[in-house]
């Protein structure tokens, strides 16, 4: 079934959400305007209908699926520094276009289309914040550092949160924080959530020309087994001028070890990234190497979102063994009241001793706008062409097509 196939059959459902989402102005006017004027709670309601389709070199079937992300978020107003926030998340097929395996077991014979039938508590928390200080407990998201290591995987439609606490200290140039964290509700419904014993540390100094961080990750898989992968590491990204272009840059080193049992592994990761203002484009080269120990672990990053990382087919949302070498290169520009954004990456193992070397190439291409004050859309396509064989990965192709609403 191709995209214009799947559309001219599903126009009566896609009118229907229109109709929905254009009508939610006038439902909610009076209530934002009572909000405002009496400086009380703040609530609103985003949709995302989204077509997906993965075409695969192997005997899985090619996947689709058509669905609707529904997201209800409801703040209370400040009393005394506190506050709560409740947020419920929903997705569903769209009129039975439902051909993939959602990674929960269902329909297996497709390939991989992550986004399951699902409806959760997204956010539960109760929040403090005074002189500084921010203090949440309940169920929230937590991200640091771009989503390089902790994110909400909000691409997918069931995103990523987490039950624990958070602390946060911000002064002038200043800015430190922890969490714990005893649960990760991960994007696969509740099935796949794992209980955890995390500690997530993050620090970071503004020196005038540039960020500098540091932070420790210190993860347990609550499972009765003696398990622990403890991250450390530090950052430097600044921006300044160059030749009269504006340029930026971000140098990054941690070190990972990893422990099951009596097995220990370590591994050390990289990233060096620089970009150019040239006209009215920008442009961006880089390196991410996620190392390897002695070809048997490869550096691992379980709660980031993955999907911002290496490419956007998501061919190495667990680094290989070998590791992963990524030199990726991109350029982006405003087009027609949007924004248009070309990369290109290249992907070799780290430790290239084990028979594994060639790990493959991806370009990406995506195209997202805005429009009459309440909507986005967009479009992107990712093609991976595999490399050495003995790498078990196949020739991927995706295409993703969807518009968004918030009121």
């Amino acid at each position: 079934m191709k995209l214009k196939h799947i559309i001219n059959n599903n126009n009566k459902s896609l009118f229907a959400v229109c109709a929905l989402a254009s009508s939610l102005p006038f439902m909610s006017t009076t209530a934002i305007a009572a909000d405002a004027a009496a400086n009380t709670s703040k609530a609103f309601v985003d949709f995302r209908l989204r077509f997906e389709s993965v075409e695969q070199d192997n005997a899985l079937k090619d996947a689709e699926a058509l669905t609707l992300r529904t997201l209800l978020h409801y703040q209370t107003k400040d009393f005394s520094g506190f506050s709560a926030v409740v947020e419920f998340e929903d997705s569903r097929d769209v009129n039975d276009v439902e051909d993939y395996n959602d990674a929960n077991g269902t329909n297996p014979e497709y390939s991989v289309i992550a986004d399951p039938n699902t409806t959760e508590l997204d956010q539960g928390f109760v929040q403090y914040k005074a002189n500084g200080i921010t203090a949440k407990v309940g169920r929230q998201v937590i991200t640091f550092d771009g989503h390089r290591f902790v994110g909400h995987v909000g691409w997918r439609q069931d995103k990523q949160t987490f039950d624990g606490a958070t602390f946060n200290y911000s002064a002038d140039k200043l800015s430190a924080s922890y969490a714990y964290i005893n649960k990760r509700n991960r994007i696969f419904a509740e099935s796949k959530d794992i209980e955890s014993k995390d500690h997530l540390i993050n620090a970071s100094y503004n020196l005038g020309f540039g960020k500098v961080t540091g932070y420790g990750y210190l993860l347990e898989v609550d499972q009765d087994t003696d398990n622990a992968l403890d991250t450390f590491g530090v950052s430097f990204a600044g921006k300044g001028q160059l030749f009269s272009k504006d340029v930026n840059y971000r140098l990054e080193y941690a070190t990972q070890t990893s422990e099951t049992g009596t097995t220990e592994f370590d591994a050390d990761y990289i990233n060096v990234e620089g970009g150019i203002a040239l006209g009215k484009f920008n442009l961006k080269l880089g390196l991410e190497a996620l190392g390897s120990d002695d070809g048997q672990y490869g550096f691992s990053t379980p709660l980031a979102t993955l999907h911002k990382f290496n490419g956007w087919s998501d061919q190495f949302l667990g680094t290989p063994s070998v590791g992963l070498n990524d030199i990726y290169v991109s350029a982006s520009t405003k087009l027609l009241g949007g924004s248009v954004l070309v990369a290109y990456h290249d992907f070799t193992a780290n430790d290239d001793g084990y028979g594994i070397d060639d790990l493959g190439s991806e370009l990406n291409v995506q195209y997202a706008a805005k429009f009459a004050t309440y909507f986005n859309g967009g479009i992107k396509f990712s093609a991976y062409s595999a490399g050495d064989d003995a790498a078990g990965k196949v020739d991927t192709d995706k295409v993703w097509l969807w518009v968004g609403a918030r009121f």
